[in-house]
């Protein structure tokens, strides 16, 4: 079977293309105005690479990062939100807390939606569903007729307690489809039944936000590929870590902000069960932001709220919070197109701003005129200039050297290479301290851990990072330059769907409970059912639980049986056991509120092949050498230039040296020692635990 996974970053468009057991892969430059020409490009090159015609190719998995784009950029449609009389404010007020406490000049994120683009009906639920004010259909006409005739072509609908019961938001699209056919409709009771208001109605208000632009590049992408011959199924790699179909995505685009992420992380967890490793730090870093995610027993970390377009510093709370599954990571503004400045204190900062493909960092000779992160990769030797990505780009030194000089050396007195170190340790501290900051949060010891790195520039900067961490061991795969695209082809059919009911395990009542996860296990199988006709679908049951008073709560897993036969003391020992177990203890004499029920369902995880065992090799040396600058030491360093291709199971590399391949650099630091193992993974160790 032909299948071609393709991620759009924001420097690079990834296309991966596996027949049978080869797979084939290419970079090219992502084209903002019209991305599907990016893709049909990529397309083309890695099937005259195959020797096969677009027409043979019979699925295609798509990530892309559109969706966050439009968000950040504010690029989304006309839109407008119809909510309840006297919460027309509350995507403005958010949750009135600072999320920087001493910044007296701390300015929040605006709306996605001004004021006047928000509209109310007087129609009223309570918070256990019941009906306070009937809705008035003739006031809802008034308001849709204020709304068509100012335009608006995208309408979120997010009414107070809809998550409970919807009919007031079902009444209010029956009046939309009516009166206007043509707009888009997004429902917050469809997008997020969930509680917290602000939350639920940023999300509903996104999704509006994006769907026609999604819907429209969508639908011309099928027609693109139609033209070319490919007419086979697409699918649309989701932030939960699975994979939906076109038309889903399409309804539902704001399920698509971290998609090319969460292929990242699949990958990583793909390669973590080849490995058989338990504790995985995921480090995936391309043109535009690193992702760093924790992976515990091959399974990557989820979470229900996320947040898009931090506009402080990438710093929790700055940013519009969505409210959907998605694999938990954390994201800094630091990739190879990350740009570099100096700021009021004499301090170099690098990022969130990028310079993306267009025009690209100043080496690559299209008029960027500011220094980044792979400027500053170039002059300290990381990368040869006449083989980035496979010699299809070529870089220019100077042009790297100038920029470096007049924006960082100039104002700090250093010299071109000076300048590059100091960028270069910035960005790596910068990541080694977002990475440490999640591990802390989640209670582990990065010392524990072996990090998989994958995207173009992290194998360029992994070494470095793990010298930071003290991670002790590091895996490069094969593909690893691509490795979002290639993480689209191992992830399964999935879908979770959530509903906020409120109960008290002292009010527990079985057979709602019963009922309302039978309910949410026929809506997420629906989904990948629509997906595989035929698979084996697994469905996971989640109650996220917390004590009376506590602001949030923790997902706890149920089996099978306990969705069948619920049962309240049984849910009270789950929670404290796993409560103990993030906290140290439980709390003894309080009740437990549930607040959400979730219930994933996914078609069986791909298969894994352990990697094979493999006798010592040779020792890699006397080669050639380039110069290349060595933090760890603050000098240029002689290191040894091998190809990838040239290593067999057990061959050996000592660092310094510089791995090559056609999407991707590896660097091998003083401190480590490469080998290739059995399936052409690069595993470094530091020297001390190769002896």
């Amino acid at each position: 079977m032909a299948r071609l996974g393709v991620d759009i970053g924001g420097t690079f468009t990834d296309v991966v293309l596996e027949v049978g057991g080869d797979r084939f892969s290419t970079k090219v430059l992502t084209t903002y105005a019209a991305p599907e020409d990016a893709i049909v490009d990529g397309l083309q090159q890695v099937c005259t690479k195959a020797g096969i015609a677009p027409s043979d190719i019979e699925q295609i998995i798509h990530g892309t990062t559109l969706a966050t784009n439009a968000l950040i950029e504010r690029r989304g449609a006309k839109t407008a939100l119809i909510t309840t009389k006297g919460f027309r404010d509350v995507i403005e007020m958010r949750t009135e807390s600072r999320f920087e406490q001493y910044d007296l000049n701390l300015t929040l994120p605006e709306p996605l939606l001004p004021r006047q683009s928000r509209f109310v009906v007087a129609g009223r639920m309570d918070a256990k569903g019941r009906e306070l004010r009937p809705m008035d259909r003739a006031e809802v006409e008034a308001v849709v007729d204020d709304i068509k005739a100012a335009g608006y072509e995208s309408i979120a609908v997010g009414l107070i307690h809809s998550y409970l019961n919807d009919a007031h938001e079902r009444l209010v699209a029956e009046v939309l489809a009516e009166k206007m056919p043509d707009a888009m409709v997004s429902l917050s009771c469809e997008v997020s039944p969930q509680m917290r208001e602000y939350e639920r109605f940023n999300t509903v208000v996104a999704n509006a936000y994006i769907k026609p632009l999604m819907k429209s590049y969508l639908g011309r992408l099928a027609g693109r590929l139609r033209d070319q011959g490919v007419d086979c199924q697409i699918f649309l790699m989701h932030s939960g870590g699975g994979i939906i179909s076109i038309e889903s995505a399409a309804e539902f685009p704001v399920r698509l902000v971290e998609s090319g992420p969460a292929g990242g992380a699949v990958f990583a967890a793909n390669i973590a069960a080849q490995f058989g490793l338990d504790k995985v730090l995921s480090f995936d870093m391309g043109g535009t932001t690193a992702k760093i995610c924790l992976i515990r027993n091959q399974t990557p970390k989820t979470s229900r709220v996320f947040e898009v377009a931090r506009t402080y510093r990438f710093k929790k709370g700055s940013g519009m919070p969505i409210s959907i599954p998605v694999i938990d990571m954390v994201e800094i503004g630091a990739g190879g197109g990350s740009l570099a400045h100096v700021d009021a204190m004499r301090q170099i900062r690098v990022g969130p701003e990028s310079a993306g493909s267009e025009p690209g960092p100043a080496c690559y000779g299209r008029n960027g005129d500011k220094p980044a992160v792979t400027d500053a990769d170039l002059v300290l030797g990381k990368l040869d200039p006449a083989h980035f990505a496979g010699g299809s780009i070529p870089l220019y030194p100077d042009r790297a050297q100038d920029a470096l000089t007049r924006v960082l050396g100039d104002p700090l007195d250093m010299d071109a290479v000076e300048s590059a170190f100091g960028l270069a340790e910035v960005v790596d501290e910068n990541m080694a301290n977002a990475a440490r900051v999640h591990a802390v949060e989640n209670g582990e010891d990065l010392a524990e851990y072996t990090m998989i790195a994958f995207g173009g520039a992290a194998p360029l900067h992994a070494g470095r990072l793990c010298e930071k961490l003290g991670v002790s061991r590091l895996l490069v795969p094969t593909g690893a330059g691509v490795g979002s695209a290639v993480g689209f082809l191992r992830a399964p059919f999935s879908f979770e769907a959530n509903r906020s009911v409120y109960m008290k395990l002292s009010d527990f009542a079985p057979d709602v409970v019963r009922d309302l996860l039978a309910d949410l296990a026929k809506e997420a199988t629906g989904f990948v059912r629509s997906c595989d006709a035929t698979a084996e679908i697994l469905t996971e049951y989640k109650a996220y639980m917390r004590y009376t008073g506590q602001g949030w709560e923790i997902p706890i897993i149920l089996r099978a049986e306990d969705a069948a036969a619920p049962d309240a003391a049984k849910f009270q020992a789950l929670f404290e056991a796993d409560y103990a177990a993030l906290f140290g203890r439980p709390v003894d004499g309080m009740d437990v509120e549930i607040t959400v029920w979730a219930v994933n369902a996914t078609t069986p995880a791909q298969p894994t092949t352990p990697v094979a065992s493999f006798s010592p090799g040779k020792a890699l040396d006397g080669g050639p050498t380039r110069g290349v600058f060595d933090p760890a030491l603050a000098q240029m360093v002689d290191a040894q230039v091998v190809t990838r291709a040239a290593m067999t199971p057990g061959d050996t590399v000592v660092g310094p040296a510089i791995i090559t391949e056609d999407e991707t650099t590896i660097v091998v630091p003083t401190s480590r020692i490469a080998r290739a193992q059995a399936d052409g993974t690069i595993d470094l160790i530091t020297k001390e635990d190769a002896a």
